[in-house]
């Protein structure tokens, strides 16, 4: 084999495990990578606002992924973002008072949901409900209130 087809198969080589480590860096950025293969039951969840929360965003509990969430939809009846989120069947005691918020992590601000474990000794059930719900923290509501307070300190 000559020196040069030698060079253009490492070359090759290289390339191709370039596209490999670009490919795998994406899905870990779109969070597809880390996707659970077994079971999980469904448990609904309802706040006021989502924020940016997304279909296949963590569900975590003390930092642990415990599951995604599966769909999200509108309430028309309660007026109320509805988020549909799969628990990781290995998860299955977790407490019926559990508190579930929005949160949000890392320098994108990807949002998640966070559960706070509660103390009651039933547990969550597939098709259960989340009772407990704190909406996400909304930037421009944060920002206009501390204008607004400013402005309410300086007419004093």
């Amino acid at each position: 084999m000559s020196k040069t087809r030698q060079i253009e198969i490492l070359v090759g080589a290289f390339m191709a495990a370039g596209f490999v480590a670009l490919f795998f860096l994406a899905m870990q950025v779109s969070n597809l990578g880390t996707m659970h293969s077994g079971d999980s039951y469904r448990v609904k969840a309802r706040f006021d606002n989502i924020g940016g929360l997304k279909v296949k965003s963590p569900v975590t509990m003390a930092g642990v992924e415990v599951g995604r969430v599966l769909d999200i939809y509108y309430d028309a009846k309660d007026f109320r973002a509805v988020a549909v989120l799969g628990i990781y069947s290995q998860f299955d005691a977790i407490p019926d008072d559990t508190f579930a918020k929005i949160l949000t992590a890392g320098l994108l601000g990807e949002q998640y949901v966070g559960l706070d474990p509660g103390g009651s000794d039933r547990v969550l059930k597939d098709g259960g409900e989340i009772a407990v719900t704190q909406s996400a923290l909304v930037l421009e509501d944060v920002i206009g209130q501390f204008i607004y307070g400013k402005a309410q300190e300086g007419a004093k």
